[in-house]
């Protein structure tokens, strides 16, 4: 093996060792009580600063880590088993560092970077809007020339670190008259400031702890060098980011299939019916086999979504399987703790009914799973001409 891959792997397996031990010694004691208040980890988010997480991804020259992306999965992983809004705060964040790093300009990477990687300016993604979800082609921010720059008028709707971020890459309309109409979208770098508020908090099913917001724009100025990529290529640098994005949630979607078959097999252990073990009945021996090889199966597929990224290859098709089935994986996983767990399945003392409630949100965000599945079927196409 090559010495530098060598001590790369060190370093990284140092890395996971560290948070591991982070994540058991000041999150997992304090997440049922973040979790049930709502409460936005103001602590915990100081400690992943200082672990560099907001720079996981960012390249080691701008003041980041530089990790591959199967490292971040892993990182990801065991971070979403222990409590998945955590891992929310730094993806959408690190999803606008990829859209700097892969389409900014050189003066852009150095002004950016090192401020995202330090925590110093943290934000995320605004995509989408209320009319607007999958269908990125339909929004209706617009954002007018002006001597200096831009002004930008619109809103922005389910927008993560909406409240405590502090900058954003928005996707706004440049010509709303372009044919075909993603010509005519542009990505800007949107740091708050006048003209940019916050319109609400909005409340979730679960996701706890991270905000989520309404963000609404009148008349806000942006200079003309917070412009990424160009006038016109705004979807492009989007779907640039969300490959990232969407191995992220795929991640996540481990953890959760993780956690709710970690705590399946311990309980099935310690809960005894019929004057046995509940593990020894062939009825939970089936839903325990069954999110096992589901969890793999969601396991395999990010690492090859993650290798793909890693070797700068489109990754759209393989994001998307893994996106779509690692979050159904959890989904289905939460689903069978509940039924093991009986009762205490359903009650607030016990994660499961956590894992139940932020599973669903997978197969939703970053784009749902029936748009993964286009995705899938459209790459597989043309990947395959006849």
């Amino acid at each position: 093996m090559d010495v530098n891959i060598a001590r790369q792997s060190e370093e990284d397996d140092a890395l996971l060792d560290v948070i591991e031990k982070w994540l058991e010694r000041d999150v997992r004691p304090h997440v049922l009580r973040l979790e049930h208040a709502d409460e936005y980890p103001h602590e915990m988010v100081a400690q992943m600063k200082e672990l560099g997480l907001f720079g996981a991804t960012i390249p080691v020259e701008y003041g980041g880590l530089g990790l591959s992306a199967t490292t971040y999965a892993k990182i990801v992983e065991k971070i979403a088993e222990t409590w998945m809004s955590l891992s929310g705060i730094f993806n959408s964040h690190l999803i606008m560092a990829a859209i700097v790093t892969r389409m900014g300009t050189e003066e852009q990477k150095r002004q950016w970077l090192p401020k995202f990687a330090a925590g110093e300016i943290r934000g995320g993604l605004a995509l989408t809007e209320p009319d607007c979800g999958t269908d990125l082609q339909a929004i209706r921010t617009r954002a007018r020339r002006s001597n200096e720059g831009y002004v930008i008028n619109g809103t922005k709707t389910w927008i993560s670190n909406g409240i405590e971020g502090t900058c954003f890459a928005l996707l706004v309309k440049t010509n709303p008259e372009a044919e075909p109409r993603h010509k005519g979208m542009s990505m800007v770098l949107a740091p708050k400031g006048p003209g940019f508020r916050v319109g609400r908090k909005l409340e979730k099913l679960g996701y706890k702890g991270i905000d989520s917001a309404e963000l609404v724009f009148e008349d806000y100025a942006v200079p003309a060098e917070n412009l990424i990529g160009g006038e016109g290529k705004g979807l492009q640098a989007a779907l640039s980011g969300l490959e990232l994005g969407r191995i992220n949630v795929a991640a996540r979607g481990c953890g959760l299939a993780s956690a709710a078959l970690k705590d399946s097999v311990r309980y099935s252990q310690i809960r005894r019916t019929m004057g046995k073990p509940i593990c020894e009945h062939q009825a939970i021996q089936l839903k325990l086999g069954e999110m096992a090889t589901r969890l793999q199966a969601a396991r395999l597929l990010t690492y090859d979504a993650a290798r793909a990224y890693d070797k700068g290859e489109r990754c759209d098709m393989e994001a998307g399987m893994a996106k779509y089935f690692a979050s159904e994986a959890a989904v289905e996983n939460s689903m069978e703790a509940m039924r093991i767990h009986g009762g205490y399945g359903y009650s607030k003392e016990y994660h499961v009914e956590r894992y139940y409630r932020d599973a669903p949100l997978m197969c939703i965000g970053e784009g749902t799973n029936e748009m993964q599945r286009i995705i899938i079927a459209k790459q597989l196409i043309a990947r395959n001409p006849v």
